[in-house]
């Protein structure tokens, strides 16, 4: 009689499982449909012509057209060369990404691993600067950048961004659960310097932090509009959001939805690509961690 119950418990606590399971399953691809769709409307809408009106969910055939438009002389003399646009923002957005994970990692190393008297004021300072907004600072900031003659340049769109709050404080945060200050140690011990040691063993381990923060900083600056409007007013200089902003505020003869929306899909690509090719170090990094927990 026992061995019958157990037969039977195990077959409902089975029956429950897979149940939850697929609830889980259904909604997972509710959540991914209701992720992808704006995706899927914006490729059908770059599909489309000038004049657009409702929601279609078939594709069009001008996406060629929109296309060559889109990289026509009428384009740039309009707004702005497009293609040196993505190469701008491209710019701004990789150097930025690189120069503020690798001195936010520096940063976080030192706070981490050295002990000095103003280590705990120093980082409640960097948190409390986190919390203070651009905008509070971007009239001084515009007029010291006018003043230095810095205006339509790209200096000051990049150098600043080095100092990222946000990025040092992930960076410590990662350190504290994945640094042991053992391995340092270990390479002073061994007379490795400090530069190297953070170079060839420290920043191995901090892979999958550098992957996440660059995709963040990566697609922040590469969506940035605020800085950049105040920075820039050169056509050959604007970024990919000056030249959409300009393409949605164009006067109702001007305005070609088609066109707009084709320059987005292709705005998107280099953020889906710096996305793929890091993904893995994070995969990789969460799987690692696995294995050691």
């Amino acid at each position: 009689m026992p061995m019958s119950v157990d037969v039977a418990g195990q077959k409902d606590d089975k029956t429950v499982l897979a149940i939850r399971r697929i609830i889980a399953y259904l909604v997972l691809i509710v959540l991914v449909v209701v992720s992808l769709l704006p995706f899927y409307l914006l490729i059908i809408n770059a599909t489309r012509g000038k004049l657009q009106y409702g929601i279609r969910w078939v594709p069009d055939k001008l996406l060629w057209g929109n296309l060559s438009k889109l990289f026509s002389g009428t384009i740039t003399v309009a707004y702005g060369n497009v293609l040196r646009a993505l190469l701008n923002s491209l710019i701004i957005s990789a150097s930025t990404a690189l120069l503020s994970i690798y001195f936010s990692a520096l940063t976080a190393y030192a706070i981490h691993v050295y002990h000095f008297k103003l280590r705990k004021f120093a980082f409640n300072f960097i948190l409390v600067i986190m919390m203070v907004p651009t905008q509070a600072s971007a009239i001084g900031f515009y007029n010291m950048m006018k003043d230095m003659n810095l205006t339509n340049n790209y200096i000051p769109l990049i150098v600043p961004a080095i100092a990222a709050p946000s990025v040092f404080y992930f960076m410590k945060q990662y350190m504290d659960s994945s640094l042991p200050l053992e391995i340092v140690e270990a390479a002073r011990i061994d007379g490795c310097g400090e530069f190297r040691t953070f170079n060839s063993i420290v920043l191995p381990i901090l892979k999958p932090a550098f992957a996440v923060q660059a995709i963040f900083t990566f697609v922040t600056n590469w969506n940035n509009f605020f800085m950049p409007r105040l920075i820039l007013d050169k056509k050959d200089m604007l970024t990919v959001p000056l030249i959409l902003a300009q393409m949605r505020n164009a006067g109702p003869l001007e305005k070609d939805l088609g066109v707009f929306n084709a320059y987005i899909v292709v705005a998107i690509l280099p953020v889906v690509l710096v996305y793929l090719f890091l993904s893995k170090f994070i995969i990789r990094g969460v799987a690692l961690g696995s294995v050691k927990g």
